[in-house]
């Protein structure tokens, strides 16, 4: 199980998962088109391929001559807002270059395959959704990831692949390392309230405060980033070992608004954020938290990063070095 590829492998959690994988002596092949990644965050032992995933041509050349083992599979579009303004951008990436990273599983009898979904396939005000709980996707973004979910279930259910689907909650935070942080500038919370710390008068805008939650703001489940890599090196060895495919809410099952997060930096920055209040934003849940118990039996998983506070600290300090 050493050569193994990551799509998407320049972006921010994807940089992550990468330098873990060094870490065990791994060899790591990336695939990137560098819409949205950055080469200067690949690991300097990682082999790197321009190349995007809608080319299954090169795409397939690429996994053939390296002898892939497995495919973890990150590459995507990956913003809600953004999502409702270009859906056929993200049925392009997300669909049809998911389509494709399935199909060269099939021809080079892959061993395992890791696929990045997220919370955003779940039915709005579920509030804590288990991976049994309804699927309505809300958002464009949403609807595609679910349609890669179908795929890789549709295609590898009888192949010789093993296959796990990971729902991400929110990821924020920087590695320990400091090597690695998130760049690319989107409609993240954490991102956006990190580069208020280098504003003198920061500000934020707050999309929606007449939600039905505890403070009238959306809530969210936000795991850190080393975390949620670690999650896929333990999910890898799992499925490889025990020849198993799974579903995996990757959460740790505490629920933070909007005002909670703001308020939080304002803590750590020591200093105040001034609040915009806009209209609500299409495609945002109101609520939802991870129910995670079934991750935590899965792989005897027990989060190391779950502080808000950590979390926060690691983004200051990954945006005052950047």
């Amino acid at each position: 199980m050493n050569n193994i590829l990551i799509t998407g492998g320049a972006g921010y959690i994807g940089s992550h998962i990468v330098e873990q994988l060094i870490k065990a002596k791994k060899k790591v092949f990336v695939v990137d088109n560098l819409s949205t990644g950055y080469k200067r965050l690949i690991h300097k032992k990682a082999n790197f391929f321009l190349c995007d995933i809608r080319n299954f041509k090169r795409l397939n050349i690429i996994v053939k001559q390296n002898k892939i083992h497995s495919i973890i599979h990150l590459a995507a579009c990956l913003s809600v807002g953004e999502s409702e303004k270009k859906p056929k951008k993200y049925f392009s990436n997300n669909v049809i270059g998911t389509r494709n990273v399935i199909n060269c599983c099939k021809k080079n009898d892959i061993k395992n395959l890791i696929f990045s979904s997220t919370c955003a396939v779940y039915k709005d005000k579920i509030k804590f959704v288990k991976e049994n709980s309804k699927l309505e996707p809300k958002s464009v973004y949403g609807k595609t990831k679910l349609k890669g979910e179908n795929i890789i279930k549709k295609n590898l259910f009888k192949n010789k692949t093993n296959y796990a689907i990971l729902r991400y909650f929110n990821v924020a935070g920087a590695s320990e390392s400091g090597k690695i942080g998130q760049i690319s500038i989107g409609d993240q919370l954490f991102k956006n309230l990190s580069i208020c710390s280098k504003k003198m008068n920061p500000n934020i805008n707050v999309y929606g405060s007449d939600y039905k939650t505890k403070d009238g703001t959306c809530v969210r489940d936000y795991i850190h980033v080393s975390d949620i890599a670690k999650i896929h090196i333990m999910v890898l060895k799992k499925i490889n070992n025990e020849n198993k495919n799974i579903i995996l809410n990757c959460g740790y099952g505490n629920g933070v608004s909007v005002l909670d997060a703001i308020y939080e930096f304002q803590k750590q920055l020591g200093k105040k954020i001034k609040v915009k209040v806009k209209d609500r934003r299409k495609g945002d849940m109101e609520e939802i938290i991870a129910n995670n118990k079934k991750i935590k039996r899965f792989l005897k998983w027990r989060p190391k990063k779950n502080i808000l506070s950590k979390i926060v600290k690691s983004c200051i300090k990954w945006e005052k070095k950047i």
